[in-house]
């Protein structure tokens, strides 16, 4: 039995850039927007499992690093702290919207780039690398501890992952 090809509805970056890019009504020209910037891994922390980001106000972020025994990578910019966690890591549960999940690491609002390509100084830094050889921070206390400084109660669903 041959095993048919169904292609992936969810629409391609290059699908996406290419609408943002599109001549808008009474414009000129093209709309020009910056495709997502990802966060990057040191080459010697090996990410098998994909990576997603969980990002954190400052605040939050030194509380996060102060009462977790073990962290991943950690990057920040001017407004976020962002935590290296497994991809996926946003199925079956509501992070509190004082967090951003950010898949693939892709940040979606790049505050820290311009329409020329230049960084600004803001881009996001490492700031914390881990002593052992896994970029993640443990998805299921961050989150927890995220929720309990957000001052809400932790939401999950159980048949999420099936």
């Amino acid at each position: 039995m041959d095993r048919q090809h169904t292609p992936d509805p969810r629409p391609r970056l290059s699908d996406a850039h290419r609408r943002l890019s599109d001549v808008r009504p009474g414009m000129s020209t093209p709309l020009l927007c910056e495709r997502p910037q990802r966060l990057s891994l040191p080459v010697e922390l090996p990410a098998g499992l994909g990576y997603d980001a969980v990002g954190t106000s400052p605040e939050h972020g030194e509380r996060i690093m102060e009462c977790l025994p073990r962290i991943g990578c950690v990057f920040t910019d001017d407004r976020r702290w962002w935590w290296i966690v497994p991809s996926g890591s946003h199925v079956g549960v509501t992070w509190p919207s004082c967090a951003s999940y950010a898949v693939g690491a892709y940040l979606a609002d790049p505050s820290w780039t311009r329409a020329s390509g230049r960084p600004r100084p803001g881009r996001p830094r490492l700031i914390h690398r881990p002593d052992g050889d896994s970029p993640y921070t443990p998805p299921i206390p961050l989150y927890f501890l995220t929720c309990r400084l957000a001052g809400i109660s932790p939401s999950w669903s159980l048949g999420a992952a099936s």
